[in-house]
């Protein structure tokens, strides 16, 4: 469906641009990464670069709804819900072999701690998840992956590899750096607007 360009102001959050800003003076910018908002809007989103942009943040929602399908799809076959699969994994790339804390898991997967308490919780019930109070703090409680569901899930790496290798085929080791320090700081602005969209609300 096709949006015209003078229905910006009346769209949501997501797609929001304003015109450009008559400054006077040269304004700045915030810094890459920056989690502040710069004082003077510097547009961006203007004439042939606007429909690029917006192209970008539809490929953004692709990307995440296939993710979340595949996510879906392999937690169904360990039997588990979709936010547990992505606990779970959040677990096994966390863990340097000491278990990790809920409050790790939650700002990985962006979820409250109450939340990841109650769902690994029933992992554990499960057989897929240990739980034990940590040595150095009795409040903390370390997680992390049963023998049992390390083995089940070590027969998907190769899968999982293939995958991989598809997605990220055409990137070298520095271009793959460089993605990931530019997701890095997009995500990190998304957080900011979030955060102010949240607080205008």
């Amino acid at each position: 469906m096709l949006v015209r360009r003078k229905a910006q102001r009346d769209e949501g959050p997501l797609f929001a641009a304003s015109k450009p800003a008559v400054t006077k003076g040269p304004s700045k910018a915030a810094r890459p990464g920056s989690s502040k908002l710069p004082k003077e809007r510097v547009p961006l989103i203007v004439s042939r670069e606007y429909k690029v942009f917006r192209q970008i943040v539809w490929d953004i929602v692709a990307i995440n709804n296939n993710l979340e399908e595949m996510r879906r799809r392999w937690a169904k076959k360990f039997g588990v819900t979709g936010p547990q699969w992505m606990i779970m994994m959040a677990i096994n790339d966390l863990d340097q072999g000491g278990g990790v804390s809920v409050g790790e898991v939650s700002a990985k997967i962006q979820a409250v701690s109450t939340f990841v308490t109650t769902q690994t919780k029933l992992l554990e019930q499960r057989g897929l998840l240990k739980r034990a109070t940590s040595a150095e703090d009795a409040r903390v409680v370390l997680m992390s992956l049963s023998d049992r569901a390390c083995r089940e899930i070590s027969t998907y790496f190769s899968r999982w590899g293939e995958f991989h290798d598809f997605i990220f085929g055409d990137l070298d080791a520095a271009a793959v750096r460089q993605l990931q320090r530019q997701m890095e700081d997009l995500k990190k602005r998304t957080d900011t607007v979030c955060r102010r969209v949240m607080e205008e609300s």
